[in-house]
């Protein structure tokens, strides 16, 4: 039983899509073949936009991909924050 529970908790969840119109259809082929991806990609990645995980992908992408001056900057700003107020811990 404890295997059956992994398979289901380690696997993409499958859907099935009913009544896609045919001109939908063929842009989306169009698309697939214009990029070199599947169907099945071209679909996750318009799924997974729309619900907003690409573009939260995007910004941690930018935030691990930080040039050393953003860096410096970003470590400028924070050390303000990073003052003890003696007077405040008495």
């Amino acid at each position: 039983m404890e295997a059956l529970s992994c398979y289901h908790a380690c696997m993409s969840r499958q859907l099935t899509l009913r009544g896609v119109p045919d001109e939908v259809a063929r842009q989306l082929e169009k698309v697939s073949h214009e990029s070199g991806q599947s169907v099945n990609a071209v679909v996750n990645d318009i799924l997974a936009d729309a619900v907003g995980e690409q573009g939260r992908r995007r910004r941690l992408e930018r935030y691990a991909t930080w040039t050393p001056e953003d860096q410096a900057e970003f470590e400028q700003a924070l050390q303000a924050q990073r003052q003890v107020d003696q007077a405040m811990w008495r």
